[in-house]
């Protein structure tokens, strides 16, 4: 018997603390790996390789954000013909995706991997911290395919509506990451070589919760027909896409600031990879949220169900309002411990300062921007996305870190970087809740971008998968 579509009834306050408190520790877990590389790292006493951690985490996010974006295309997708009580046609959509990220994420890794020298050199790195860059990425980056993977299930379980499972893919990554790091940081004494391999290592396990979840637990793939896999694309594409441009969109926002803080020199930049490991630790409900409200929205939309989007959008605005200020005011009385903890000094130390105490609270916009985009991208309208987050990346980035690096220095900068997005996260807000409530009131006869596939019988999948089937 099939299951039913879990977030098409109840509480949609509920389904969206949930998704996102679950959500937020497995993607924490994610960027918590490449914090507790940094902070393994600090620990040797040697400035050029936190700031060679720093230039890798830049391109690591790129990676990452390119996996988000086709995690969300497998989370809509299936979440819909979940949602219209499809499961039959869901299973081999799920598994059409994990085939079309496979090739994507190799085809993206064999295609930048002779130019990473390139990249690291173009990001402002010098001397021995852009030769450790590099070689750390010639051992992390062919694993690009592992990553994508991984997220792209985690997204898969959350359409099914398992958010604990889908918080377990990334959670055991991190755990294993613990485990590993000092073993080859520091017992076989590999230094930032070791904490590649670790990070490498740690992917594996992303694909071994992930696939045990999906398969095992909910059945939820089944191999896809050629017929299948070429029908599929053109939809899958449709949100894909766009979506890898508007993830693409912050960490190209983020290679500026970096570029822009390499002018200041080591210091500056290690204080910025402080910040950049922060952000995704500190706020990561916020970006677990983009997450969580997309396979609520996508199950309601494919029941039909449109009086449900605007309540699931409402009540995510509100969490993203009480949590962003919580997390302000942690940061602002555990500044000097965060600055002491990972042992910066000078610059960096009032970089770190600066961001806890009074940048960190700029990302409540960030927040509804985050959400926002989630809301494009399952109900249709993903184009709309990528021009708000390329908008926040460069209108909202650019300028404002060019005038406050130019009037304030470092620190100027890093001002810059978090008020340009404010206007830019409540647009998206204003636009996104008009759209809702324009579905609402004229509910469309099919929805826009739909997955209009019909999954014929194959030898593969013995089961019946006309409009409606289970």
């Amino acid at each position: 018997m099939s299951e039913p579509a879990k977030f098409v009834t109840g509480s949609t306050m509920r389904h969206v603390i949930v998704m996102a408190a679950t959500g937020s520790i497995g993607l924490v877990a994610v960027f918590l790996v490449d914090a507790l590389n940094l902070f393994y790292i600090s620990l040797l006493g040697q400035q050029e390789l936190a700031a060679a951690i720093g230039y890798a985490g830049t391109l690591i996010f790129f990676s990452t954000s390119i996996s988000i974006g086709l995690s969300i295309s497998a989370t809509a997708i299936t979440s819909r013909a979940i949602g219209a009580g499809e499961r039959a046609r869901a299973r081999q959509l799920a598994a059409a995706s994990i085939i079309y990220t496979t090739l994507i994420m190799g085809l993206t890794a064999a295609i930048c991997f002779p130019y990473l020298g390139s990249l690291v050199h173009f990001m402002g790195a010098r001397g021995d911290t852009a030769r450790l860059t590099v070689e750390f990425m010639q051992i992390v980056f062919p694993s690009l395919p592992l990553i994508g993977i991984g997220m792209s299930m985690a997204g898969l379980l959350r359409a099914a509506g398992d958010a604990k499972r889908a918080m377990y893919v990334t959670l055991v990554a991190a755990a294993a990451t613990v485990v590993l790091d000092p073993i080859f940081i520091f017992a076989l004494d590999l230094g930032i070589h070791g904490a590649a391999i670790s990070t490498v290592l740690a992917r594996f396990t992303l694909i071994i919760v992930g696939y045990h979840g999906l398969k095992k637990v909910h059945n939820m793939l089944a191999l896809p027909s050629p017929d299948v896999l070429r029908s599929t694309v053109r939809p899958y594409l449709y949100i894909a896409m766009p979506a890898i441009l508007t993830q693409l969109a912050t960490p190209v926002g983020n290679a500026y600031m970096t570029i822009v803080i390499a002018g200041y020199g080591d210091d500056a930049v290690a204080g910025w990879a402080v910040v950049g490991r922060l952000i995704p630790v500190a706020f990561g409900a916020l970006f677990a949220l983009s997450g969580a409200v997309g396979p609520i929205l996508g199950q309601n939309y494919g029941a039909l169900r449109f009086d449900r989007l605007y309540s699931t959008m409402r009540d995510a605005f509100l969490v993203i309002i009480i949590y962003s200020i919580g997390v302000w005011v942690v940061l602002f009385f555990a500044a000097d411990f965060i600055a002491a903890l990972f042992g910066v000094e000078g610059e960096a130390r009032d970089l770190v300062l600066f961001f806890c105490e009074f940048v960190s609270l700029t990302f409540l916009f960030a927040g509804m921007l985050f959400v926002a985009n989630a809301a494009f991208n399952n109900l249709g309208y993903p184009i709309i996305s990528t021009v708000f987050n390329w908008g926040r990346s460069t209108l909202g980035i650019i300028p404002f870190v060019w005038i406050g690096s130019h009037y304030y220095g470092a620190t100027g900068a890093l001002a810059g970087y978090g008020l340009g997005g404010v206007f830019f996260g409540i647009a998206a807000a204003i636009v996104c809740l008009r759209i809702i409530r324009n579905i609402a009131d004229r509910p469309p006869s099919e929805p826009p971008g739909d997955v209009g596939i019909q999954v014929p019988p194959t030898a593969n999948s013995p089961f019946t998968t006309s409009k409606g089937a289970t």
